[in-house]
Formats: C-alpha cells, sequence, structure tokens
C-alpha cells in the first residue's frame, strides 16, 4: 500500500463519504468529511476532553474560509441544510491526501493553496497551516468560526437565546470566555482583523444523525468574521485552543508534532505503508488517564474508555508497537479500579462511578497482562501489580460475584441473570436483551481456563509452586469439563452456551477462542473442523459475521433507527477485530499457509483505509456484499487486532 493515501473527489457524495479524523491524546479531536461538510453531531474542529479522557464539549463546530481577489470571493466552506448545500466550497476541494496529517488542496481560480490540520497531543489544541502554493496577485482570506460550545452528544437549537457582542479580540486572538462560560476557548491568527457581525445561522442538517434515527438538525452561532492578507509562497498557522495561545506559534506547534509522530513510525521499514499507517492509527486510541495513567479509547467519535475493549486492543495497539510504558500504565490504571473482582466495563461521560457490568473484561486483563510479560520480562510489575490483582478476581469468581458470575461445580465459570448484558455481545435497548448469553458461554469459558493458566504460570515463575499447582489443577477440571459439553457433533463446531437445560447451536465466532488464545482446548482434527465452518459461514473480507447467514435471526444489514442498528449488532453484522482469533487460529493449524491466508486477508484493508475513515479501520461492516463499513468510524481493536497478528506472527518482512 502506498502512502500518503490521495482522494481527488469528482462529486459531492465523494466528499460526504469520506471522513478524517485527528486526536489529541486527551479523548478529543477535530474532525469532518474531507470538504468540511459535517455529517455527524461529532464533526468539529476542536471537540476538547475537559476531564480526561471524558467531559468532551464541542467547542468549534467549523472554520469557513472564503477568498477574497479583487471583486471575487470563493467560499471553500460547504453546509447541508434541509433542501440544499450552501455554499458549494466541496467544488474547489481538487485533492485530499492522508499522511501524517490530513492535507487539503484547494484551487480557486489561479490561486492554489494547501491546508493541513493537526490536533496536538497532549493538548486540547488543533493547529490549521495554510500554504499559499500560489498566489499571484494576493488575496485576503475571511475566517467565519460557527460555535457549538456544548456536551459532544448534544445539538444546539437558539430557541430564544440572545445574541452575544462580548467576545474578546486583541492582537490576533479571539476569546470566546465572556460569552461562553466554562466551554470558552482561542482562535489565534497572527495578523489577523476582526468584525464583529454575531449572526445565527439555523439548520444545518447532519446526515449521518438522520440516517441512524436521531435528532439532526443544528443551529450554530457565527460571533465575528477575521480576515487576513495572504501572499504567494506564505505560510501562517492558526491556532484553535482551550489555552491562551499568546507568545505560541503554530507553525513551530505542527512541527513539533510532525516530529512526534515521525518517531512513532521509526520501527516500521518505509516500505510498509499498511503497517505506517496503522501505526499512525494506533496513536488515536492510547490516551491520558489523570495525571500518570493511561486508557484506550475503544472508538470514535462516541465511545469512552472501556474494559474488555482496552484488554483487547492492548496488546496490538501498544506491545506491537513498542509502547511498553503506555501498556503498564493501561494496565495500572485499570488494576486501579477493581470491584469485586472486577474490572470496569466502562467509564462513563462525565466521570461518574465505573460501570461492571461485564464477565469477560477481567479475564481479557489475564490475557493483556500475560502478553505485557511476555514482550518485556517486567517481573517487578508482575509481583507487584498483577498478581495482586489476578489472585483478588479469581478469589470472587470461584466464590461469586456480581450479577451472579461464579465458577460451577464442573469448574466452567458461568452467570445467571438474563437481563444483564454481560458478554462482549452485549446491545440492550430498554429491557430488552437482543443476544442474552447468560449461562455458560464458550468464549468466556474459554478465557477462564486460560485465565486460570496464565495465573498459575506467573506464579511459578515467581516460583509459588504450591499455589501454582493448585489453579494447574483447577484449569484442568475446566478443561476437561469444557471439551466435553462444548463440541456440536452435529454442526462440526462449538455450542455457543451452554446451559444445564439447553445448549446454544448458534454458529457465532465465539468458539475461536478456544483455539486462539495463548492455551487453546482443542487440538486435532475437531480444531480443523470449526475452522472450516467458520471460514464456511461467518468469514467475509473484512472481518467475521457475528451469526451464521443459514441462522433464521441472521440480520444482513446495519442502519436504521437504534432499535433496527442494536437488533443487528451481534446477530449477523461484520466485525473486523474478529479477524485477530481467526488468524491466530490458522496459523497455529497450519503455519505456512494460514500465514499466506492471513496476508491476503489483511491486504483488504489496504482499500479500506481509503474508505470510511481515512487511515483508520472502522467498527463494523455489513454481513452481505458489498461489506458496507458502519459504526464508528475508527475502532480501537479493529485497528490492534491487525496490528498483534502481524507482529506476533511476523506476517510481513519488512516489517516492525
Amino acid at each position: 500500500m502506498k502512502t500518503p493515501l490521495s482522494i481527488e473527489p469528482k462529486t459531492i457524495v465523494d466528499c460526504i463519504s469520506h471522513e478524517w479524523l485527528e486526536t489529541n491524546g486527551l479523548g478529543g479531536w477535530a474532525s469532518s468529511t474531507i470538504c468540511g461538510l459535517n455529517t455527524r453531531r461529532y464533526h468539529g474542529l476542536l471537540v476538547a476532553a475537559k476531564n480526561p479522557p471524558s467531559g468532551r464539549f464541542s467547542l468549534l463546530s467549523k472554520l469557513d474560509e472564503t477568498v477574497i481577489v479583487g471583486d471575487s470571493e470563493y467560499e471553500l466552506g460547504s453546509n447541508q441544510y434541509p433542501g440544499a448545500v450552501h455554499p458549494e466550497g466541496y467544488q474547489f476541494l481538487t485533492r485530499f491526501e492522508h499522511d501524517l496529517f490530513p492535507t487539503f488542496y484547494y484551487q480557486v481560480g489561479d490561486i492554489s493553496i494547501k491546508k493541513t490540520i493537526a490536533a496536538i497531543h497532549d493538548e486540547n489544541t488543533t493547529v490549521i497551516i495554510y500554504d499559499m502554493l500560489r498566489s499571484p496577485k494576493g488575496a485576503m482570506i475571511e475566517f467565519h468560526p460557527f460555535i457549538s460550545g456544548r456536551d459532544y452528544h448534544s445539538l444546539n437549537r437558539r430557541n430564544g437565546k440572545d445574541l452575544c457582542t462580548d467576545y474578546a479580540f486583541f492582537r490576533g486572538v479571539f476569546n470566546s470566555e465572556p460569552c461562553s462560560n466554562d466551554a470558552n476557548f482561542f482562535i489565534s491568527i497572527p495578523d489577523s482583523e476582526y468584525q464583529n457581525q454575531p449572526e445565527w445561522y439555523y439548520n444545518f442538517e447532519y446526515a449521518l444523525e438522520k440516517y441512524r434515527g436521531q435528532e439532526y438538525l443544528e443551529d450554530l452561532f457565527r460571533p465575528c468574521i477575521l480576515s487576513r492578507k495572504v501572499t504567494e509562497g506564505e505560510s501562517f498557522g492558526i491556532i484553535i485552543s482551550t489555552e491562551d495561545p499568546k507568545g505560541r506559534n503554530a507553525l513551530k506547534i505542527f512541527n513539533a508534532e510532525k516530529r512526534r509522530r515521525i518517531k512513532l513510525t521509526e520501527s516500521v521499514s518505509s516500505e510498509n505503508g499498511l503497517l505506517k499507517t496503522l501505526t499512525l492509527a494506533a496513536d488515536q486510541f492510547i490516551v491520558s488517564k489523570g495525571k500518570n495513567l493511561k486508557t484506550i479509547i475503544a472508538g470514535y467519535h462516541w465511545f469512552t474508555d472501556w474494559g474488555r475493549d482496552t484488554m483487547i486492543a492492548l496488546p496490538g495497539l501498544t506491545l506491537a508497537t513498542g509502547r511498553f510504558a503506555d501498556a503498564k500504565k493501561i494496565l495500572r490504571a485499570f488494576a486501579e479500579n477493581i470491584d469485586e473482582g472486577m474490572i470496569p466495563n466502562r467509564f462513563p461521560d462525565h466521570g461518574e462511578f465505573p460501570e461492571y457490568n461485564t464477565i469477560d473484561a477481567s479475564l481479557w486483563f489475564f490475557v493483556a497482562g500475560k502478553k505485557y510479560f511476555d514482550y518485556t520480562k517486567d517481573i517487578d510489575f508482575v509481583e507487584k501489580t498483577l498478581l495482586p490483582a489476578y489472585r483478588e478476581i479469581i478469589k470472587w469468581h470461584l466464590k461469586g460475584t456480581k450479577f451472579g458470575i461464579r465458577s460451577d461445580n464442573d469448574g466452567l465459570l458461568s452467570s445467571n441473570d438474563p437481563n444483564v448484558q454481560l458478554t462482549w455481545m452485549d446491545a440492550k435497548v430498554g429491557d430488552w436483551v437482543v443476544t442474552p448469553r447468560n449461562g455458560k458461554a464458550v468464549e468466556i469459558n474459554a478465557l477462564w481456563y486460560n485465565s486460570l493458566m496464565i495465573f498459575a504460570d506467573l506464579l511459578t515463575f515467581t516460583n509459588q509452586m504450591d499455589e501454582a499447582a493448585k489453579f494447574y489443577s483447577k484449569a484442568e477440571k475446566t478443561k476437561k469439563s469444557f471439551e466435553t459439553l462444548f463440541w456440536n457433533e452435529d454442526k462440526n463446531c462449538l455450542f455457543d452456551v451452554v446451559n444445564p437445560d439447553y445448549k446454544d447451536g448458534s454458529v457465532r465466532p465465539n468458539q475461536l477462542f478456544a483455539l486462539s488464545l495463548p492455551y487453546p482446548l482443542f487440538a486435532g482434527i475437531k480444531v480443523e473442523k470449526i475452522l472450516k465452518t467458520v471460514k464456511e459461514q461467518l468469514l467475509t473480507p473484512f472481518g467475521l459475521r457475528s451469526l451464521s447467514p443459514s441462522d433464521t435471526a441472521y440480520k444482513s444489514h446495519y442502519g436504521g433507527s437504534q432499535l433496527e442498528r442494536d437488533g443487528a449488532y451481534h446477530q449477523g453484522t461484520t466485525w473486523s477485530w474478529l479477524l485477530g482469533p481467526y488468524i491466530d487460529a490458522l496459523v497455529k493449524v497450519d503455519a505456512e499457509n494460514g500465514k499466506e491466508e492471513a496476508r491476503k486477508i489483511i491486504n483488504n484493508f489496504s482499500v479500506h483505509l481509503s474508505q470510511a475513515g481515512i487511515g483508520t479501520i472502522s467498527e463494523i461492516f455489513d454481513g452481505d456484499s458489498p461489506f458496507s463499513a458502519r459504526g464508528c468510524i475508527a475502532q480501537a481493536w479493529s485497528v490492534a487486532e491487525l496490528l498483534r497478528v502481524i507482529k506476533e506472527h511476523q506476517l510481513f518482512e519488512p516489517g516492525f
């Protein structure tokens, strides 16, 4: 795959079907479509995380430019209103590129402009760099800021709000504070002039919100017009930030961020554009949590940090890319929040008490910790942090913890609350749990067996032999029960859930974890049969279906209202993160042929990286052709699992 990724849009549809994302390492971002026409409530030039990684506010929705040459005016912005697009600046966008940053090329008359947008790491700051590639007669650029000033999930309507005219402007710096209370920010444009022209703009229409069955109209406030003269060959920058930019230089800030990103990719072969792109994509999800800890954002634009997603994504995002210190901070962040033997399922948006409705996040914590130790041999961290946490988790799971989660007499782990969604198939609408999997779920018990084995192994590494022997014995009991209960002879695969009076024979990808995890539960002909069933019924170019198309409950398309979307979320929708365990299983069964098939699968994403969210991987895809991308435009475990298997199985040479 070549970089930079490049798109030459021909129509408005080309423009709005491609999105870009810049993240700041705090949980905030800048994002829009490639022509700047916002199609989501989550699009904006400055979405700040005020309590990293949560407390997100959309502060500045847009900064539309108008280029003035003599008597001619060219509006570069584009906005969708009911029944109309105005202005139609997308016509001036000749090319979009994505390498280290999203870059836009405009042609207006005989003027050529290059614009680059960067979110600055560890700051709620966006920088925009303009390069006047050609401007024979000089020009004036007007900048029209459209203020949102709201929680990032909500939408603004004027609803009788008064116009505020008290914004401050001094020496090229616009300050929203007099009017915005706690949602204040700054716009710094050196050598700019200020025109106080407050005005509301009504009914911006967000097409993707409409498609998702959500509220989709918003009113935005433009307080002023900022303008600046430009000349050919000139480069200048704009700083948009929650911090006062006085004395700061946009070009210097941008160049420092550029150096940081180049350093991230130093370990990647310059010949492998796919790996470079995925490594940069990985960086977007790793964010600060408090002063000294880190976490992983599950997906953009609407997810926060989830325990399950974090633990699954950690090896690919941090270990495969050599970010061992970040991995350690992430593991510690969750170890410090264990309650009754469970790590959090989710940290809410506004810093409330964590939610613990998950049966698997705590078990994935064992797998992530093992992989951290495999890479680093950090025995001190194992002894002081991981082993005490693991001991607490296992103790509670053996005696019983929240939501009826406990180890049964046969050594298998079960849950008995049908009203709470506890596995990764966690869609719930009102009181409707879409995929109830209470009982003994297949991947949960594969994880439970692995957790016992990992704990016993780490005890062995630290010379705690007697305790290790005890847990090796428990693991063996779990394995024997698993082998007896989960094999489905009729379908040549594994049951998805086992209960005393019922075995769920739905063909789902969850059974793969019995093969793919560090300690598999099957070997030989049964593994081959499971893989054959999964490949024939679940494999798509971009992942694995969550349910076989032969099932009467199968949903081929993800879309519509929230009820329709949640009803399809795990009922056929394709998930790309599941390629990780699939490739693990392939390679375990037949190393060389498995690796060759894995390379072909991964190369499918060379095309996807120029679709939907440019330079990253979507959360989900439709179950049927053409397998359109859906859900979040950037999902942590989608990116992470590709990076992990590429690294662990050395799929590309040169690689890392």
